[in-house]
């Protein structure tokens, strides 16, 4: 799978782009704000429907434009296919697949995947479980794009839920001084609280089910990952330290012991270990007002040896770590697919000793398309640099790189 050629009308700092693009080794080098990253931040929107920088659109839209166009011509298994992808800030973005309009966005899923790796991505390791939680389920998405549509329900029910608690609370807490004396027009106290409660075990219901499909997911792709880590984890580090991860799940204890020790449940037993959580946290969840069982409150937790790789791990321990995941999400992928993902570095090689450079230049040498950015060439292995073509990116241009604009006649989706 590669991407054949890039264009872009009004995203981030480009007023229109035509980038023609190649298997094997893509370096782009330009200093800080020139526009590189916004080049693979457009390819990686293609793929996943997001940007790794920012978590809203707005920005992607060029200062004065009112929507953004990204086009891609993919080719995998020797047939090419255009994703269009228009993005229009505050309105639903469109899409075209093979020229022909669809009827939601993320039905373009799949057709490109990519795997992404970026200074941000230290926030793996380091950061709060909400990063590695994402990296999770956007690899779900990407091995089996019909997971989106699981991850969107589940956080529309987790929205409706805590917006019952919340709403609801005065009536659902007992004994409070005042929040419980009815207002002239209410209905008894009693009745009020008794469908307050009706309620919320029918949410309790969505968010097990629901729950329950994207945490059995989760399990097995962390099951699968676990291999790929700890082999991805030993060929860039040359360490013999252990590098693995183990599921942290707000179950109630005995099933989340369960879970952290590696076993996969079927769903069935997933949704009622949730809804037994759920009734354990019932009160706590009316006083607090917010849902405190379900995936949204997992963990991932990464270990070097015997301690955690949070905390304990030093900076380069940290980047290896981060850069097996990545790398390992690589391997699964391909291993899946049959067919090698976009391997994306964005101002990586920077942030690397040399002897960290040289494993990852070996590492991803042989893949089908691997796209580099720099701010300078040396930051790359001159052994990656000379499989491939080198481009220089000034004030969004791109030297040796046709950059003038799209046609004017053309519109995107509305075309």
């Amino acid at each position: 799978m590669h991407v054949r050629h890039l264009t872009l009308k009004d995203f981030r700092s480009y007023p229109g782009a035509e980038v023609p693009l190649s298997p094997g080794v893509t370096t782009l080098i330009g200093l800080n704000g020139q526009g590189k990253t916004n080049l693979v931040e457009a390819i990686g929107y293609l793929a996943t429907l997001g940007s790794h920088r920012v978590s809203t659109d707005q920005p992607l839209v060029r200062f004065g434009a009112s929507q953004a166009i990204v086009r891609g011509a993919v080719v995998r298994g020797g047939h090419e296919t255009m994703i269009e992808l228009e993005i229009t800030p505050g309105r639903a973005n469109r899409a075209r697949l093979g020229r022909a309009p669809v009827s939601r966005p993320r039905d373009v899923l799949g057709t490109l995947r990519t795997v992404l790796f970026a200074p941000e991505d230290l926030a793996l390791v380091k950061g709060d479980p909400s990063e590695r939680r994402r990296f999770l389920d956007d690899l779900l998405v990407q091995r089996q794009p019909r997971w989106a549509g699981v991850r969107a329900d589940y956080d529309k029910i987790l929205k409706q839920r805590n917006a019952l608690l919340k709403s609801a609370a005065p009536v659902l807490r007992p004994g409070r001084r005042g929040s419980n004396r009815p207002r002239p027009g209410d209905a008894p106290l009693d009745e009020a609280r008794e469908s307050a409660l009706h309620t919320l075990d029918v949410w309790n219901e969505h968010l097990a089910t629901v729950g329950s499909q994207l945490l059995y997911a989760r399990l097995r792709l962390l099951r699968d990952l676990r291999p790929d880590l700890g082999e991805s984890y030993d060929a860039v580090s040359a360490t013999d330290a252990r590098a693995t991860a183990r599921y942290k799940s707000s179950l109630h204890e005995e099933a989340a012991e369960r879970l952290a020790a590696g076993d996969v449940p079927e769903i069935a037993e997933l949704r009622q270990a949730l809804l037994d959580s759920l009734a354990a946290v019932r009160g706590s969840e009316i006083e607090r007002g917010v849902s405190l069982v379900g995936p949204h409150r997992d963990d991932v937790v990464l270990t070097l040896g015997d301690l955690p790789a949070k905390g304990y791990a030093s900076h380069g321990e940290s980047w290896s770590f981060a850069l097996g995941l990545k790398l390992a999400a690589y391997r699964l992928l391909a291993r899946d697919l049959g067919d090698d993902p976009v391997l994306v570095l964005d101002d990586v090689f920077a942030e690397l000793d040399s002897g960290r450079r040289e494993r990852l230049a070996e590492l991803i040498g042989d893949c089908e398309q691997v796209l580099i950015t720099a701010a300078v060439g040396a930051d790359v292995p001159a052994g990656l640099r000379e499989r491939g073509h080198t481009y220089e990116v000034e004030l969004g241009e791109i030297r040796g790189v046709d950059a003038e604009r799209p046609p004017a006649e053309d519109h995107g989706p509305d075309a």
